[in-house]
């Protein structure tokens, strides 16, 4: 796979695929194949046992969103959808999360946009040139290494808002994204990126991810609320049963529900023990030589 100048694998993994779309018209038998798939900076190569497909990166219109025709498609929890316009295709891979973290770095690792940070800091406007940076995507979201030397991240866990907007960059009127994050001290910040319309479709796609981390519109009960406002102001995990007048196992549930929303994060697993009766005899000793 490196034959062609500047070519290079990111990722060669089993996966099943399938075609959603063919000739603008959505197909109602969707059937998956097994394969294996192979992916570079360049193409998209889906090979099974009726032989090998390629797709040149360039022909990407999109990615992301559900094409669920049928039982056998909605099944699959996970899979990336490949948009080239007339057609559509899914690829759900044995681990999800890392091939769709290896696309995004064939389409943008090591590509170079426009980037203004920071644009906004604490509210204020700055009044930054807009200079070349060289992205790259990481395991927490995305970082651009700015011609002046500095070095930006977007955490996806960070980013609290994303705005798409048509600007002036230099002249030329260009699709901009205003992210809004944190920088390393907690500092709000907005940081615009701008550049080629195609490229941009990808880096705002990829934020995107985390805008929906943060969002604060998750479907919380009065209950979830109530507990994540003891935890915001102070109270124990271990006090907050008897702080909100809570039954214990109703709390546990309540945990065990922010942390599938994300809203939270298990720090360490506390152990339920009961003594045995030989924990009992040995401490009924303990207690007469006392």
């Amino acid at each position: 796979m490196s034959g062609e100048s500047g070519e290079y694998k990111v990722a060669d993994t089993q996966a099943r695929f399938a075609v959603a779309v063919r000739d603008g018209r959505k197909v109602s038998d969707v059937s998956w194949t097994p394969g294996r798939v192979l992916l570079s900076n360049r193409r998209l190569i889906l090979a099974g046992n009726d032989g090998k497909r390629t797709v040149p990166l360039s022909e990407l219109e999109g990615l992301g969103g559900r094409h669920d025709a049928n039982q056998s498609v909605a099944r699959v929890s996970n899979y990336v959808s490949f948009d080239l316009g007339d057609q559509v295709l899914l690829v759900a891979a044995s681990e999800h999360e890392s091939f769709e973290r290896d696309v995004y770095r064939a389409l943008l690792d090591q590509r170079t946009v426009t980037a203004k940070h920071p644009a906004i800091e604490g509210g204020v406007v700055q009044e930054t040139e807009w200079e070349q940076a060289r992205v790259k995507i990481d395991e927490n979201g995305l970082n651009a290494a700015l011609e002046s030397g500095a070095f930006v991240k977007f955490d996806l866990d960070d980013i609290s808002g994303l705005d798409a907007a048509k600007r002036t960059v230099n002249g030329e009127k260009k699709p901009v994204i205003e992210v809004s994050h944190t920088d390393d001290e907690g500092t709000s910040i907005e940081t615009h990126i701008a550049g080629d319309p195609s490229r941009m479709r990808f880096v705002e796609a990829w934020l995107r991810k985390g805008e929906q981390r943060s969002s604060t519109n998750v479907d919380l009960s009065s209950r979830d609320r109530e507990v994540l406002m003891a935890l915001y102001s102070g109270v124990s995990p271990f006090e907050i049963p008897s702080f909100l007048g809570m039954d214990v196992d109703a709390v546990e549930e309540t945990f065990e529900r922010l942390i599938d929303l994300e809203v939270v994060e298990e720090v360490r697993i506390r152990r339920e023990v009961a003594l045995n009766s030989r924990g009992r005899n040995i401490a009924s000793e303990a207690m007469n030589e006392q």
